[in-house]
């Protein structure tokens, strides 16, 4: 049977299930990732479950969101992290080393494997040939104890590439019309692959561009082979060894199918406030800026700062735009730094800032109230810049150069200068001296945790009840991003490892007065949270589940999830409903109270539910599509107490 790269992939790493889209199958997972924001929770997690030492290939533990350091807290962690990271077998990528996708790639992912993520952009380096997920990060926990990862067999779109990209126009307008297309949605259940005579002129950088933002179609992965130009980037990488190649076979075939001619691409803009929200930059030429933001995971390549050095060079950016340039790893700041591209982008006037995720998850860099900011970035949800009211718009590095020139966002097309050319080094540097190798086993398990003050346990959870009566505490829109439940940035990040503190920032823009009715809902029953279409997107932070667990979430229904939040919600224990009648959605507001009864018996037994509106005593019917494991794990109010009940039976 003929086999695309996609299928290749998955059947290497098969343990359990069948691939048959729709189905529930088990991955053994090569490689894993985990970043500050989500890794203090899992070092906790593999503390709690009473890890030895890492069973993965290679595990890598990166410091890249949270590098303000204006107290003690995030170098606290940055303490507990390194430790953490000896004391389990993994490599410890330091502040200041980059950003954990562009560095995992140049350093740690190989041709042919399994990665997964506690980040949602993980899925950026399936541009080398693997098979790359984000997740919530006990599951990423559980790969490292050499646990599978279970999801639902995705069907494989095939996404042909003709033509070539034309002038001033990258990678970055190659996903946004993608987004145009299929708006945040449309990768939902889905792998996407990328092939065709397209990639040829595509280099793995910019493969990297277009799968990194699959994350925001909602997609499981995104896949590209492992080809020549793989194997060119591993060789500069000195890495060469590493290197296998990974191709469809000849006459395979895709779920569905897709094609774009690059040829007829032109630049794209995605305008407020979500990634979907695609048009022609033509369209809205002339919309003032205060903000032009070059870097993050999304545009982490050489070629896209250089590019922007290259349009700036001997040119003054405008009086009034701030334009911030966020390099994504040490040694591409290195290599920009050789090739005298950072001084093209200082003289005109660039604010330089340390290599790291930094504005991306609102870190620094927030635009002023009601003033537009143009990023490179993925994501450009409410409020995730910094700014509540903020106005970010999504571009390419060659928009956002040419905008901070004009002041105003401009098609790239109307300078009266010429494209720039730009190449990578012939000889790049390669520097991992930031990125510490795992200890060996024996030094390994001598390693005492270092706890600074603000790390705290996890509390345990109940189990799920077989009656409840609960308020509807919130019902919320289509798009709920997890940070909105959930927000990052400099204030609510630095609470990632104490939870108690971390949840009263829960929902804090959506209903400020959320977090007091859930502590008063949390000493009774419980509460719920309805919402509409695409609930939970965006990050994989399981906070945004874990939070709201711990303030008395029990059931949230809505018209369907994000994949990685309704698996987060599962792992902690809550109930995920999907109405079978969307139309239901309408009867229920805020503090109706919903009946249900009998339901362990319900989860266990039945795709459907029965609950009752108290109210109006309106029954209302919703589904789950919990697998057997699943309906297990809710009812143990969650995966921490479904593993240690397995490891009691096991031991016993």
């Amino acid at each position: 049977m003929a086999l695309n790269v996609t299928q290749k992939l998955i059947k290497d790493h098969l343990v359990s299930g069948k691939m048959e889209p729709g189905e529930e199958i088990g991955l053994q997972i090569d490689q894993t990732l985990t970043q500050d924001a989500t890794g203090t929770m899992v070092m906790l997690e593999l503390e709690a479950m009473g890890l030895d030492y890492a069973k993965t290939e290679a595990s890598a533990q990166y410091v890249d969101h949270n590098l303000i350091q204006e107290d003690n807290k995030n170098p606290d962690d940055h303490l507990f992290l390194e430790s953490s990271a000896q004391r389990f077998g993994l490599h410890f990528s330091r502040p200041g080393n980059g950003v954990s996708h562009p560095v995992h790639m140049q350093r740690l992912a190989i041709p042919g494997k399994t990665l997964l993520g506690s980040d949602s952009h993980t899925c950026a380096n399936g541009c080398m040939g693997m098979l790359a997920m984000g997740a919530g990060g006990i599951d990423v926990a559980m790969a490292i104890t050499g646990e599978p990862i279970y999801i639902k067999m995705p069907d494989v779109m095939g996404v042909k590439l003709t033509g070539k990209l034309p002038d001033w126009v990258s990678a970055k307008d190659v996903i946004l019309e993608m987004l145009r297309r299929h708006d945040v949605k449309g990768g939902v259940g889905k792998i996407i692959e990328y092939y065709g005579p397209g990639l040829d002129d595509l280099s793995v950088m910019d493969r990297h561009v277009i799968a990194n933002m699959g994350a925001e179609l909602g997609a499981t992965a995104t896949v590209f082979p492992s080809d020549n130009e793989v194997k060119h980037f591993l060789s500069m990488q000195d890495r060469a060894d590493d290197w296998i190649e990974l191709t469809a076979d000849g006459d395979a075939d895709y779920d569905i199918h897709e094609e774009i001619n690059l040829s007829q691409l032109e630049p794209l803009v995605a305008k407020p406030s979500s990634p979907g929200n695609v048009v022609p930059v033509r369209e809205i030429a002339g919309t003032p800026i205060y903000q032009s933001y070059i870097g993050s995971s999304a545009n982490p390549g050489f070629r896209d700062f250089a590019i922007a050095a290259e349009i700036v060079k001997n040119r003054n950016i405008t009086n009034g735009v701030s334009f911030d340039i966020n390099p994504t790893s040490r040694q591409m700041l290195t290599n920009l730094v050789k090739e005298m591209h950072i001084a093209s982008l200082l003289q005109s006037g660039a604010r330089l800032h340390q290599a790291g995720c930094n504005g991306c998850i609102g870190m620094g860099q927030a635009p002023a109230t009601g003033r537009n900011s143009l990023r490179t970035t993925p994501r450009n949800f409410p409020g995730r810049s910094g700014t509540k009211e903020d106005s970010v718009f999504l571009s390419s590095p060659e928009t956002a150069a040419v905008s901070a020139l004009t002041g105003t966002i401009t098609d790239p097309r109307t300078m009266d200068f010429a494209y720039p050319k730009v190449n990578d080094p012939a000889e790049p540097s390669v520097d991992d001296r930031l990125l510490e190798k795992p200890l060996p086993k024996e030094e390994a398990q001598k390693v005492e945790l270092v706890k600074g003050p603000n790390i705290a346990s996890i509390p345990s959870m109940d189990e799920l009840p077989d009656e409840l009566d609960i308020p509807v505490l919130l019902k919320v829109r289509d798009n709920i991003s997890t940070d909105e439940i959930l927000a990052g940035g400099a204030r609510v990040l630095p609470y990632r490892s104490n939870l108690p503190e971390i949840s009263k920032f829960t929902y804090e823009n959506v209903d400020p007065s959320y977090v007091d009715r859930a502590m008063v809902t949390k000493e009774k029953s419980g509460h719920a949270i309805v919402g509409g279409f695409n609930y939970g997107q965006g990050s994989s932070r399981e906070h945004a589940a874990l939070a709201p667990r711990y303030l008395g979430l029990r059931v949230v229904i809505v018209k369907d999830f994000a994949r990685i939040h309704w698996q987060n919600l599962v792992n902690f224990g809550v109930l995920p409903l999907k109405f079978a009648n969307e139309d239901d959605y309408e009867k229920l507001e805020s503090e109706t109270v919903l009946h249900f009864e009998n339901l362990r018996s319900q989860v266990k037994n039945n795709d459907r539910i029965k609950l009752t509106v108290v109210d109006s005593g309106d029954e209302i019917t919703a589904e789950h599509n919990l697998s057997e494991r699943q309906r297990e794990v809710v009812l143990r109010g969650g995966l921490i107490n479904w593993i240690k009940e397995r490891q009691q039976n096991t031991t016993s």
